[in-house]
């Protein structure tokens, strides 16, 4: 098993960026979902609302700032704020404060999405914990939907698109952005991820835990390129993979500590 592709998205919601190489943290993937689009009253603005945050390109500069470009507007760059205000947030069930960024880059993102928002940057990574029964003490995260980092299974989606097209949908193969992983895998058995929940990895150089694995919603069925919606593949996961009221794919994992995962890394259970 070795990994074949790795992924960041700098911004909650918006457009992949692809890499040779990634560090993790304990809270996840530097770089990954450490800024966050909210609505006037705090509350996390993503895909399951504003389908267009996937023409969102984000890219974080070697001094931490974020340039943001969207198609018929000029590219923006933003500060990391580091000393900036801190305002109240919500991201689903969490509830918590967050460092507002430069008023310019809520003024470019009200004007990209076309309604009022702001956004912010997450200051201290150790200031949330995942909210779930399987998460440890000491587990962290910034804006990600359950834990840190996922993982993804090509063979997986292979059997996935298999059971798709077996259901006489037309919107098959899907492809494994649709799933927004941070790492992706070739060379295992389809639903061979399904065993390591509950155990532990290494991936390169780092270590991880594995909590559960990854339910998931809306933001599956749309286009990462078009940013258009279907039925697929919630309902052919709701079908062959609803565990416990979760529609399964992928896995999520905790980093044990700082290190770097490269393409091309095998993955190990422990």
């Amino acid at each position: 098993m070795r990994v074949v592709s790795l992924h960041t998205y700098p911004v909650k919601g918006c457009h992949r960026v692809d890499h040779d190489e990634i560090t993790v943290q304990p809270w996840g993937v530097v770089g990954d979902r450490r800024w966050l689009v909210v609505d006037e009253d705090g509350n996390a603005v993503t895909q399951r609302e504003v389908p267009a945050l996937t023409g969102l390109h984000a890219t974080v500069t070697l001094d931490g700032a974020l340039r943001l470009s969207t198609p018929g507007r000029d590219d923006l760059t933003v500060a990391e704020p580091v000393l900036g205000p801190l305002a109240p947030i919500s991201v689903f069930a969490y509830r918590g404060k967050a460092t507002l960024a430069d008023p310019t880059a809520h003024e470019w993102l009200t004007a990209a999405l076309g309604r009022p928002v702001r956004l912010v940057w997450q200051d201290d990574p150790s200031r949330r914990a995942p909210d779930s029964p399987n998460a440890r003490l000491g587990d962290q995260m910034v804006f990600q939907d359950d834990f840190p980092v996922s993982v993804a299974n090509l063979a997986s989606l292979a059997a996935l698109n298999d059971l798709i097209a077996e259901s006489g949908s037309l919107e098959g193969p899907l492809p494994i952005t649709r799933f927004r992983p941070n790492i992706v895998l070739a060379g295992a058995e389809p639903w061979a991820e399904d065993a390591w929940t509950g155990g532990r990895l290494r991936i390169g150089a780092a270590t991880f835990h594995v909590p559960e694995g990854s339910g998931r919603c809306l933001v599956t069925t749309t286009d990462q390129e078009t940013g258009e919606r279907g039925h697929e593949p919630l309902r052919a996961l709701g079908r062959h993979r609803n565990v416990n009221q979760r529609l399964l794919f992928a896995t999520l994992l905790v980093p044990e500590g700082p290190a770097k995962v490269m393409v091309g890394d095998t993955l190990v259970p422990l």
